[in-house]
């Protein structure tokens, strides 16, 4: 056992509590029953069916809402998906139920939009309004016009209103919303819409709603006008809103008068990453969550612990103000030396718990052999737990795959799984939502959202492992050049120019 997993609490093994039935053949020895929860039923000709990716999920009392791609458009195309498609649980996680947002796009319920993407959900509790964000594209293939943002209304979950468009220019990329929930904020009831304009000033942009999503503010930029791509703006209990989003490294800003103004962008760190095997799209978009009292956790995928860039771990930093970060840490999934390649993280935090106490849990994609290639590749999905606010983790725990890379969609910029995935708390219990493929079924694809049956276990006597002893490789370089972008489909670079280098937003 290397340094990284010397620091061992509990006596029991994570794998021994993990024997639950099985509905999936997972091939693994720590296996969990999982939960179908949608299928793609359109029938678009443009399409690749039956697939669906990259999920989000927001999760308030018993009730937690996902949102997916639904019927992946092949790279051959286009970008986007036929439509955006929902399913929700109002019973904890227990049951499910699915269907696609009417009025979005032509292939449902008289929408206009040819296709759509980037689903983000989100949940107003002022004013009792779920809220799902959408990226409606107006450009259907590269490389003039991609999208606008737009949000769909829902008071339970289940049914939806048509659309409301925030920004039409028909330039945006990677739009995400929150809420601020916290009833002692001076600015409880506001969400915020974060997107970048892609095609435009590449300029990362800010609207705010104080009517439940029904009417949105122009698009504001931070005060260096930062471009990027992919912010997952969050809100402390205070009314700050930080917002980490990816700009030539992990990068961030914030406002902290209800989004009026939005100050300095910084960097939280850089980005040394192993190119992930058989050409998986995989832009490394930060994920990020918030304890309950505001601490502000960033994970996403970095080689900088392992000697060559040999594969990825995921790491962290975090914050209680948005303006001071934590040195970036390695999630301890498995030692530094094994050949498991991690990335496309998602991460939850219990809002009902914070500091030392904070529950979290990570669910992520991974290879086992990080040198394989499209033919022999099998990507799995994994999750870990911290129950002492990120201090000590479990040890990596398989939860689904194999699955072949041929069994996935074909994207703009590769087989596509997903660019995010979705983790939510309710009622403490943690949830996560994934893709998962199974064989095609002749030239029909077999790709649906998942969680599992039961909540991810929280045992308290598991062995967990600290990352303490870790250190950084020194000089670490990328097995690879290094490149951003404001589009997701890695069509316009972000000049180095524009990359932000500065540690402070002052």
């Amino acid at each position: 056992m290397n340094s990284s997993l010397s620091k061992c609490l509990g006596g029991r093994t994570l794998f021994a509590l993990l024997a639950l039935s099985l509905s999936l053949s997972l091939g693994s020895t720590a296996q969990t029953a999982l939960t179908r929860i949608s299928v793609d039923n359109l029938t678009n000709s443009d399409s690749d069916h039956k697939t669906e990716v990259e999920p989000d999920s927001f999760a308030w009392g018993n009730t937690i809402v996902s949102a997916f791609h639904v019927a992946r458009r092949p790279g051959s195309i286009g970008w986007g998906s036929g439509d955006v498609g929902f399913s929700t649980s109002i019973d904890g996680g227990a049951t499910w139920h699915f269907g696609n947002l009417p009025g979005l796009t032509v292939n449902y319920k008289g929408g206009t939009y040819g296709a759509a993407a980037d689903p983000s959900v989100a949940y107003d509790a002022k004013h009792g309004q779920w809220l799902i964000s959408t990226l409606p594209l107006a450009g259907l293939s590269c490389c003039s016009l991609i999208g606008d943002v737009a949000v769909s209304r829902s008071t339970n979950g289940l049914n939806w209103g048509n659309p409301i468009i925030i920004d039409k220019t028909h330039l945006d990329d990677k739009n995400w919303t929150v809420c601020d929930n916290t009833t002692t904020s001076p600015f409880y009831g506001n969400c915020y819409t974060e997107w970048d304009q892609a095609f435009g000033s590449g300029d990362v942009l800010m609207s705010v709603s104080s009517d439940g999503g029904k009417t949105w503010g122009p698009g504001l930029a931070s005060s260096d006008k930062a471009g990027g791509l992919g912010g997952e703006p969050l809100v402390q209990p205070n009314g700050t809103i930080i917002v980490p989003f990816e700009g030539g490294g992990i990068d961030v800003f914030s406002s902290t008068n209800g989004g009026v103004s939005w100050g300095r962008s910084q960097q939280i760190a850089s980005i040394n990453s192993h190119f992930v095997a058989a050409g998986l799209r995989n832009p490394n978009l930060p994920a990020a969550s918030i304890d309950g009292a505001g601490k502000v956790f960033v994970v996403w995928s970095d080689c900088r612990f392992r000697s060559g860039c040999a594969s990825n771990d995921i790491v962290m930093s975090t914050s209680s103000d948005g303006k001071t970060w934590s040195a970036v840490s390695r999630i301890p999934i498995d030692p530094t030396t094994s050949t498991v390649d991690h990335f496309i993280p998602g991460i939850g935090v219990d809002p009902a718990t914070a500091g030392a106490n904070a529950h979290i849990t990570i669910v992520y994609y991974y290879y086992p052999n990080k040198s394989c290639t499209n033919t022999t590749c099998q990507l799995d999905v994994g999750f870990t737990t911290s129950v002492d606010g990120g201090a000590t983790w479990t040890a990596g725990v398989k939860i689904a795959g194999p699955m072949k890379v041929g069994w996935l969609p074909n994207s703009d910029n590769g087989p596509m799984v997903a660019d995010y995935i979705g983790v939510s708390y309710v009622n403490g219990n943690p949830f996560g939502i994934f893709p998962v493929a199974q064989a095609n079924v002749g030239s029909v694809f077999s790709e649906s959202m998942f969680t599992t049956k039961t909540p991810l276990p929280i045992a308290l006597d598991t062995p967990r492992f600290s990352s303490v002893d870790d250190r950084p490789v020194p000089n670490p370089v990328s097995d690879h050049q290094m490149k951003f972008f404001y589009d997701d489909g890695g069509h316009r670079e972000i000049p180095r120019t524009r990359w932000i280098t500065n540690t402070s937003s002052e």
